[in-house]
């Protein structure tokens, strides 16, 4: 007899590993992309030609490599436990947000009640971010063991 939790099971441990082959491809083009950039940047620099590519696709580059990483280490984290920890989740929604106020103040077309807004979000998910980390599971299961 066919069990449906097993089913479910390998459909998403299926799904989980082609996710995290997408996710080590979009890192690997993130890295290549970046390196090429700053290639062109120093080529242009050492020419005297300065090549269209400005430090902001550079530092967004770089940000945007660093949510797919939080995005890789969560699926990762699912695979293995089976659980999803809520401070990937958070850590790689503060670098979205960073991302955003970046982008914003370098294109300086950011208005103040957006920057207050993200800067209101991010007070949050820092503060949730630290109580998941005070309030974690396994520190409530060894405190409750005692």
């Amino acid at each position: 007899m066919i069990k449906h939790d097993d089913i479910f099971d390998t459909v998403i441990r299926y799904v989980t590993t082609v996710i995290l082959y997408i996710l080590l491809l979009a890192l690997i083009a993130g890295l290549l992309k970046i390196f090429a950039s700053l290639v062109l940047m120093i080529m242009g620099a050492l020419d005297g030609n300065f090549v269209q590519i400005n430090f902001t696709n550079v530092v967004f580059s770089v940000l945007t490599v660093f949510i797919l990483i939080d995005l890789f280490k969560a699926f990762m984290d699912y695979r293995e436990h089976e659980r999803i920890r809520l401070t990937y989740i958070t850590d790689a929604t503060i670098l979205i947000v960073m991302r955003e106020v970046a982008a914003g103040i370098y294109a300086q077309k950011i208005e103040y009640e957006f920057i207050l807004s993200l800067s209101a979000l991010l007070v949050v998910l820092g503060a949730i971010r630290v109580l998941a980390i005070k309030y974690s599971p396994k520190e409530t299961e060894s405190l409750s063991l005692k």
